[in-house]
């Protein structure tokens, strides 16, 4: 008895929903993989332009462990070490290493709090973190508690953090460490599109929290001074400053980087010129005679 060829086999319903499904799930993985290229894409133009020295680095929140990409280390398990959050943040950036964070790989209180991994004990929300060796009074501690920016307790398990430029995961959010040079062209180009404007709040402690969790919460940028601790172990540089772009604002950077590189205007553009009565743009000239001012 033959085997009955498979053009005449009777093609079922069933047969024609799978099909469908793994066409459509094809088509996921491809979409998938294409965004992602584009991403690596972007961070690999946001370090050429802006001549950065770290690689900018994407960071995910993770609701389940399920969701830790492919590749990534965790301390704790793979190494046997536990690490202050901003040193992870560092190594990602400084050696390109994909990371995860779950409660057991951290070694610093401020992330575990503030990430949701544990609830707050009574003595943090009592303000005794900070009072009286940062904050003078117990009252105005308890006030920067409150008005801290957190996570609720148990929401998400962990995060992932990876060079933007070799990304496997969609992030929640891109760091940019760079120096204030570099910062004001990174927020000419986010300017560039529409006139958007960043505005932050500088809380000079907890810069591990600051550079997520605010950008997270509200979808805006944010700009952070790297804490004492990331100084001390994280080998953040005096000149350093934080920019935080949400992935929903990440375009509107690119459209501004890719209008500079097309115009050949790169962060090095910029030079010193320390001169008087130095040429001026036609606008300048024009507001100048307007207001009876020489503009020779």
């Amino acid at each position: 008895m033959g085997i009955p060829h498979p053009l005449n086999h009777e093609i079922t319903y069933a047969d024609l929903t799978s099909l469908k499904d793994c066409a459509s799930k094809v088509v996921v993985k491809l979409r998938v993989e294409e965004n992602l290229e584009t991403l690596r894409r972007y961070g690999e133009l946001i370090e050429r332009l802006a001549f950065l020295k770290t690689h900018p680095i994407a960071v995910k929140l993770l609701r389940s462990e399920s969701e830790v990409p492919g590749g990534s280390i965790r301390p704790k398990r793979d190494n046997g070490e536990r690490w202050a959050l901003c040193q992870a943040f560092s190594l990602a950036r400084r050696q390109g290493l994909n990371i995860t964070m779950f409660k057991e790989d951290h070694w610093c209180f401020e992330p575990l709090i503030s990430y949701g991994l544990v609830e707050p004990p009574e003595s943090y929300l009592k303000g005794l973190t900070s009072y009286p060796f940062f904050i003078a009074s117990q009252e105005a501690a308890i006030k920067r508690v409150k008005e801290g920016f957190r996570l609720p307790y148990g929401k998400y398990v962990g995060l992932s953090i990876a060079p933007l430029s070799k990304v496997n995961f969609e992030p929640d959010v891109v760091l940019i460490y760079c120096n204030p040079a570099q910062l004001r062209y990174l927020l000419l180009a986010l300017r560039y599109k529409e006139g958007y404007q960043v505005t932050s709040k500088f809380d000079p402690i907890g810069s591990c929290v600051q550079s997520v969790i605010p950008s997270f919460l509200t979808g805006e940028c944010w700009i952070t001074v790297p804490d004492p601790g990331e100084f001390e172990r994280a080998i953040a540089g005096e000149d350093e400053i934080i920019l935080t772009v949400p992935r929903n604002r990440l375009e509107e950077l690119m459209v501004g980087l890719k209008s500079f590189e097309e115009r050949d205007l790169t962060f090095k553009s910029f030079t010193f010129v320390m001169r008087p009565n130095f040429p001026q743009p036609p606008f300048y000239r024009e507001y100048f005679k307007m207001w009876g001012l020489d503009s020779s």
